[in-house]
């Protein structure tokens, strides 16, 4: 007779997410995965796999929290000049708060994606999904009058995206956050009419 799991998994994926986030895949241990998360090691491996396989699901976890939150904030913008500030100051100087600093994506990509197939393709996923978002929303402001049509919305999605992983980058330093925001907001005067 198979036991009940005595765990919420979604809650233990959320706590090995936030460990991957803060610590890198290399640096986590499987007993640093096993205290953090509050399980035994048997249940671990049971219910998520090996280290490799956790940390992927850790992705996953990961992305479809950042774009349920981009999707709730873009849907909440009455205009797409509301809706690109979320997009660019809320992700990619993740982690102001009492999250990680950076961006789990990001950091994944500059330690793994290289030499692991699996990372790489969720990363490259992950940025253009966010890429086409800022996209649409550019387009939007366009279309509305709202932002400048000298560029062409894609090329400018492709730009700002840029930015905006290059900040996560920086958001892992003690790089000051008010020059985080200016680069953001400099970045942004692109879209001016």
């Amino acid at each position: 007779m198979s036991r009940n799991k005595e765990f919420d998994e979604t809650k233990v994926l959320d706590k090995a997410m936030q460990l991957f986030w803060e610590q890198g895949y290399e640096k986590t241990s499987m007993s640093d995965l096993v205290e953090h998360m509050g399980i035994h090691r048997r249940s671990l491996y049971d219910t998520f796999g090996d280290k490799h396989t956790l940390f992927l699901k850790a992705m996953d976890r990961y992305e479809s929290k950042v774009n349920a939150s981009l999707t709730r904030g873009v849907k909440r913008s009455k205009t797409a000049t509301e809706a690109p500030l979320q997009f660019i100051v809320g992700i990619l100087i993740c982690g102001e708060t009492d999250s990680p600093s950076g961006c789990l994506m990001v950091n994944s990509a500059v330690e793994l994606a290289v030499g692991d197939a699996d990372v790489n393709k969720k990363s490259t996923e992950a940025f253009t999904t966010e890429e086409q978002l800022l996209k649409e929303i550019i387009f939007w402001g366009q279309r509305d009058g709202e932002f400048s049509s000298d560029y062409d919305a894609g090329e400018l999605a492709e730009y700002l995206h840029n930015v905006g992983v290059g900040l996560r980058s920086m958001a892992r330093t003690s790089i000051p956050r008010e020059k985080l925001h200016r680069i953001a907001n400099i970045s942004m005067q692109l879209l001016e009419k």
